[in-house]
């Protein structure tokens, strides 16, 4: 059990607290002082339990200068090295920091599986003896200071090390302690160039606003920004729902803190509660011993985002909910109350409505989440603005491709533009980006845009529904009598295919301005 003292600053108060737990006969195993002016004390306590604290509680609160004792799940020592665990857990190139005789430190667990050994052998490792021809310790002397990019062989494979020199007081290399060493593959940089190419630009900036409706979009989203409450932003499937998101959040108070986002689709409960809330240590079987931070903690200050949140469990949205009301959960297996400060956005592309009535989602977390809410429009509905949308992928995958910028033939932008996207924007990027890769002459023709059909002639794609049902209907029969017309250029010809009459087939060829020929 572990114990936080608030109290006052005095020569003796912990020799005074620690004198109740040894007339106890209690062992004491640790103890850290924090607080800004040394005015908390915390004890561990591994022996003490619920019932003898309950006797003890009275008459340690009663030491002079002692105001008040409560439990807590973690020391403060202990926190930093979650904290410092998690920082480096997150780093998916390896981390070591070594001494001024080459020999491992502490190292992350990429290092530790590019090394191949277990990770308690890597305390007092030597990494001299897997590099080839470099003493690290005598060039870190050579150079006291940071060297970026230093090309290194390490077990047969290539990697560009940044070391960061350790200094125990002064900069001189008198006061050298080490370094700390980071590696990444050489054959890995271009893609990573290529990652922040793509991720530079990811505020409102990043958002192509080809249409009057995705204008309006971007208008609304503004507004909401800055506002200090969950948004809920709706659509389907590749409309770029996390990048309005992402955007949302830089405009925001708390841009500079973290964006942390966790897709709650297709992971299962148990690890989506553990990834999103944390563990507590021992918390279940396999479990790290030091316990694990969750994302939330990990955003204090910042924004969580919760894509695909109508696939949360049950027993997440009442986690999610608690959360919500008063910013207070329990990390798993711990029963202490840990509240933070972050803001939530949730995206759907299910009818969450719906799903409440049908039981599957819970309605006061729906409408604690609809506080502010976005809806993004689907491809088809911004289709006015599919031209400049093209040729900025066409720019892009051009560049990426490294080849010159084909031009769209107009039967290929036809083609585009009577297409109903099921994909929305990603479909759309991903076609012309394989149209790109296919296209010899810097002229994109239909044969390069391979789109799968959908069930209905493509002729009948794209059909406006706004209007009336015959609105909609005469829609429908315009492009029926202008596709066939082409095959039966004549009203007598066309109706005998219809089985109506010439005369209902004339009239209706005037009625929608198709010219018919002298039967």
């Amino acid at each position: 059990m572990r114990l936080k003292f608030h109290c006052q600053n005095r020569i003796g108060i912990l020799r005074d607290i620690v004198a109740q737990f040894a007339d106890y006969r209690v062992n004491v195993a640790r103890g850290e002082v924090g607080g800004e002016h040394g005015n908390t004390i915390y004890l561990h306590v591994p022996q003490l339990l619920n019932a003898q604290l309950a006797t003890l509680k009275p008459a340690l609160e009663a030491t002079p200068g002692v105001f008040g004792v409560k439990r807590v799940s973690l020391m403060p020592s202990e926190r930093r090295h979650l904290e410092l665990d998690a920082l480096l857990s997150s780093l998916s190139d390896p981390v070591m920091s070594i001494d001024m005789q080459g020999r491992i430190v502490a190292a992350n667990r990429t290092a530790v599986q590019m090394l191949g050994v277990r990770i308690d052998e890597v305390p007092g490792l030597s990494l001299d003896r897997y590099l080839e021809d470099l003493n690290l310790p005598d060039l870190i002397r050579r150079n006291n200071s940071r060297i970026n990019g230093l090309r290194i062989k390490l077990k047969g494979d290539t990697y560009l090390a940044d070391i960061a020199p350790l200094h125990t007081e002064n900069n001189d290399v008198a006061s050298l302690a080490g370094a700390v060493v980071t590696l990444h593959r050489a054959d890995r940089i271009g893609a990573r160039i290529y990652q922040v190419q793509r991720q530079g630009l990811q505020g409102f900036e990043a958002i192509f606003q080809s249409s009057p409706c995705l204008e309006a979009l971007i208008h609304e989203a503004r507004r909401m920004a800055p506002l200090d409450a969950p948004l809920l932003i709706v659509g389907e499937t590749g409309t770029g729902k996390e990048l309005v998101a992402r955007a949302c959040h830089l405009a925001s108070p708390r841009g500079q803190a973290p964006f942390m986002v966790l897709n709650c689709a297709g992971l299962p409960e148990s690890m989506a509660e553990t990834e999103l809330f944390g563990y507590a240590p021992g918390a279940f079987e396999g479990a790290r011993p030091e316990g694990k931070l969750g994302l939330l903690e990990l955003t204090e200050g910042g924004t969580i985002f919760l894509d695909e949140v109508g696939e949360m469990s049950p027993r997440l949205q009442t986690k999610l909910l608690r959360f919500l009301q008063d910013g207070g959960f329990r990390r798993v297996g711990s029963d202490e109350e840990t509240y933070l400060d972050v803001r939530v956005i949730c995206a759907t592309q299910q009818n969450l409505p719906q799903l409440c009535a049908e039981g599957l989602f819970r309605p006061d977390l729906y409408h604690r989440l609809n506080v502010l809410s976005l809806q993004v429009p689907p491809l088809r509905e911004c289709l006015d603005g599919i031209e400049e949308l093209a040729a900025y992928f066409l720019d892009r995958a051009a560049r990426q491709i490294g080849c010159p910028l084909p031009r769209l033939a107009p039967a290929a932008l036809e083609k585009l533009a009577h297409y109903d996207w099921p994909g929305n924007v990603r479909q759309l990027e991903n076609v012309l980006f394989q149209a790109v890769s296919l296209c010899e002459e810097q002229v994109i023709h239909p044969v390069h845009l391979r789109l799968p059909q959908s069930g209905g002639a493509p002729e009948l794609s794209g059909i406006p529904l706004e209007g009336s049902l015959s609105d909609i209907l005469g829609s429908v029969e315009k492009r029926i009598l202008s596709n066939l017309y082409r095959q039966h250029p004549s009203s007598r010809q066309l109706g005998k295919r219809l089985g109506v009459s010439h005369t209902t087939i004339a009239n209706k060829l005037k009625r929608y301005g198709i010219e018919a020929q002298n039967d």
